[in-house]
C-alpha cells in the first residue's frame, strides 16, 4: 500500500488473499458459517458509521 493507505488496488488484492488463505483452511460448513459472521460484522458496524456520521455535531473550521 501506499504511505496514506488509499490504494484501492493493494487493498482489494489484500482483502482477496485473506479470503483464499481462510477458506483454504476451512471446510465448507466452518467456511459459510464464517462467511456469515463477517457480513453481519460488516453491517453492524457500516450501522454504526452511519449512525455516528448522522449524530456527529459539526465542528466549526471543519
Amino acid at each position: 500500500m501506499n504511505n496514506n493507505g488509499c490504494d484501492p488496488l493493494a487493498l482489494t488484492t489484500a482483502v482477496n488473499t485473506l479470503a483464499a488463505a481462510v477458506a483454504s483452511r476451512l471446510d465448507d460448513r466452518d467456511l459459510a458459517l464464517t462467511a456469515a459472521i463477517l457480513v453481519q460484522l460488516g453491517d453492524t458496524l457500516a450501522t454504526i458509521a452511519a449512525q455516528r456520521a448522522r449524530c456527529a455535531v459539526p465542528q466549526p473550521g471543519k
